[in-house]
């Protein structure tokens, strides 16, 4: 079984022997974070598929800041490339959840938070509870809060 660090290797093997440089340098870095992630601990581990793909979307998430960053700072050859490591990125990651699948997913949790009596601010730490294993990987929490404050002050 072919684990989800040994495919970046194996990738970043052909980037370079294909001499894509955007994809050798990313998969580079994400490798990278993989290790000091390893080796981070009180004693070196190897890291389960799950915990790769949470490095990778840390990586995918800084690459996506770093390229707005870069737009607002007028640098757009910058931020391109930051989005094109993004890319590349987002190739190991699950598709992300549309914004009405989301909606949809937040909507039946927070149905099922008012089932059981939750109201108000403390809602929205209930439905979060609902919401997260869902969408696990798959939203962007900063997203998913939004979405969640959006449906419970509608309702």
């Amino acid at each position: 079984m072919t684990t989800l660090k040994s495919k970046l290797q194996d990738d970043l093997n052909a980037a370079i022997k294909g001499r894509d440089e955007l994809r050798s340098s990313t998969l580079r870095m994400t490798l990278a974070a993989v290790q000091k992630e390893e080796v981070a601990g009180k004693e070196k581990r190897e890291l389960s598929d799950d915990e790769v793909q949470k490095v990778i979307t840390r990586e995918a998430k800084k690459r996506r800041e770093a390229a707005d960053a870069f737009s607002q700072g007028n640098r757009p050859e910058q931020a391109e490339r930051e989005m094109a490591e993004g890319e590349v990125l987002a190739e190991y990651l699950p598709q992300q959840l549309s914004d009405d699948d989301l909606e949809q997913i937040v909507a039946a949790a927070v149905a099922e938070a008012k089932g059981a009596g939750a109201e108000g601010p403390r809602a929205m730490g209930q439905v979060m509870k609902i919401v997260n294993p869902k969408v696990a990987g798959r939203a962007e929490g900063g997203r998913v809060a939004a979405t969640v404050k959006k449906l419970l002050a509608g309702s």
